[in-house]
């Protein structure tokens, strides 16, 4: 059975103490990844830590198989509480970093405590320094980025790091890598801020080693050789079937379509697409560098959500315009779609829908807490009454698009996930659109026989989170090769998928959430039946309480 491998090592910033902690009876049950970060989560974190408080630990975890040569293991996980939504969560982001994580030697590390000083964390197979740099105060992502390289000689590609935004707190900060890939959604970059850490660095030559089995080389073949529409438009070549089906959210959520998608879609960032973008081992190579002539700006993306989020969301067609939105919350620090969106908010709530130079600078204003953009910092769930605007958020994470109303299994999924309104959690959507073969699809409407597939789809994705394998590698990775992957039986994997997510859940209703929690902002006929249903799968109680027996 494959699994990670190597130590924990716990850091803890404030009195510089180090210690290292065998775990292989978590790596064994828990595989890596956000399984393992769950687990050690789970058992070393107080239930009642404030988010921004010193006890809170980050957790970065690699899986397995960024140490075989498979395309979509380019990734690494992420796992604190987050101060968006006050739960535990988990985070993963692409590039190149989990390969250098995992050259440590470390199969897990947790940083914890505060920092006196802003300072960065380097972390080897030879040691861990901790070193004072006031002189990144407040610097952008690619000012830090640089920095490291000069004086730590680590590449952007091994480093973890956060802009402004998560030194100043804002509750939906990010955490960036390879300076444009983000641990995005639910705020970690503020708990790293909290610490007083600018950065975390990778690098070493102890990595583990697994067996590369043919289905590895069978996966990688058929990544390089397919001919999918998303090598050419990333995920952005959704934009367009979204809005004919009218699951486009617009108008901060008051409308389902728009009627300048062509302009900010999959084909108007083809035109800007000047070369070709990946992550580490990976031959799918769906990644969306970008460049605008005309300004000389060029970025990575944006990607489907970031078009919602600055797109159609604040009613902007001009697809440079969402360009540079990207790249400013890339350099910043912050998550587009909570920063898109918490923007749509104010928006409405001003009537300046359309104003670009508006969302440009709040944009700044955010980053920094400067004026009202202190406010909006604060996420659209704490600002939604003031605004006069409705909340559009669940469990405190602001709504991706793949709209609910629309896609009435993803609408549930949105409800019960752990992480809140997140499309990655159980990626039901993909079959309600449809983009999956035809005998997976299944109708859109209403919520008749979907509470089992959701559990299904919540606890191999994840599987997924914990492998760790991108959710892009769909297609090329069935039963069969799930199994081939792990050497476990499929509904082994489904056991353990299910484990992890009774973990968070657990932990979550420990600091107060239930089934009050598992709402929508929408109302979707025969949602109270869904959920009921779904926690009886779960053998959880119609309060959406996991019993404590259930946990080991």
């Amino acid at each position: 059975m494959i699994h990670s491998s190597g130590s924990l090592v716990t850091i803890d910033v404030g009195t510089g103490e180090t210690v290292e902690t065998t775990i292989d009876s978590v790596l064994e049950s828990y595989i890596g990844g956000r399984g393992v970060a769950t687990k050690l989560a789970h058992e070393r974190i107080s239930f009642d830590v404030g988010s921004l408080e010193s006890e809170n630990s980050v957790f970065f975890t690699t899986g397995p198989l960024q140490v075989s040569n498979m395309s979509f293991t380019g990734r690494t996980n992420c796992t604190s509480v987050s101060p968006l939504t006050d739960g535990l969560l988990s985070s993963n982001a692409g590039g190149f970093l989990s390969r250098h994580i995992a050259a440590t030697g470390y199969s897990a590390i947790e940083v914890t405590g505060v920092s006196d000083e802003l300072v960065v964390v380097d972390v080897t197979d030879t040691g861990i320094e901790i070193a004072p740099v006031p002189e990144l105060e407040q610097a952008t992502v690619p000012e830090t980025t640089a920095f490291l390289e000069d004086e730590f000689d680590r590449s952007a590609d091994q480093v973890a790091v956060i802009g402004p935004a998560g030194e100043n707190e804002v509750r939906f900060a990010s955490i960036m890598t390879t300076e444009s890939r983000a641990f995005g959604r639910g705020g970690l970059g503020a708990v790293m801020g909290s610490k007083n850490v600018k950065a975390v660095l990778f690098d070493g030559s102890s990595k583990p080693e697994i067996p590369n089995a043919d289905v590895h080389m069978d996966v990688h073949r058929d990544a390089a050789t397919s001919d999918h529409i998303m090598k050419r438009q990333g995920t952005t070549s959704t934009t367009s079937l979204a809005n004919e089906l009218e699951a486009f959210p617009t108008r901060y959520f008051q409308e389902l379509s728009f009627d300048g998608a062509d302009q900010i879609g999959g084909d108007a960032i083809e035109a800007k697409k000047y070369k070709t973008g990946t992550c580490s081992a990976c031959a799918f190579a769906c990644k969306l560098p970008t460049k605008d002539d005309e300004t000389d700006l060029e970025t990575e993306g944006p990607e489907f959500e970031t078009v919602m989020a600055f797109g159609s969301n604040p009613m902007i067609d001009d697809i440079v315009s969402v360009m540079k939105s990207n790249d400013r919350c890339d350099k910043l620090g912050l998550d587009t779609i909570s920063a898109g969106d918490v923007i749509s908010a104010y928006l409405m709530a001003n009537d300046e829908f359309g104003n670009d130079q508006l969302v440009h600078e709040l944009i700044e204003k955010i980053a920094y807490r400067v004026d009202d953009g202190d406010l909006l910092a604060e996420g659209v769930h704490r600002v939604a009454d003031e605004l006069g605007v409705e909340d559009w958020s669940v469990k405190g994470l602001e709504f991706p698009a793949h709209d609910g109303r629309r896609f009435n299994g993803q609408a549930l999924s949105f409800a019960t996930s752990n992480r809140g309104a997140d499309h990655m959690y159980s990626e039901f959507y993909l079959l309600e659109y449809p983009l999956v073969d035809e005998e997976q699809a299944v109708d859109p409407s209403g919520l008749d026989g979907k509470p089992s597939l959701l559990v299904e789809r919540e606890n191999i994705c994840a599987i997924h989170d914990s492998g760790i394998i991108c959710k892009f590698s769909g297609p090329y990775v069935d039963h069969e090769r799930h199994e081939g992957i792990f050497g476990r039986d499929y509904e082994e994997l489904l056991e353990i998928g299910a484990a992890i997510v009774e973990l968070e859940r657990h932990f979550n209703n420990q600091r107060g959430f239930d089934r009050n929690d598992d709402r929508l902002p929408y109302s979707i006929e025969g949602l109270d039946e869904a959920l009921d249903e779904y926690y009886e799968r779960r053998g959880w109680t119609e309060d959406g309480i996991v019993p404590d027996q259930n946990v080991v």
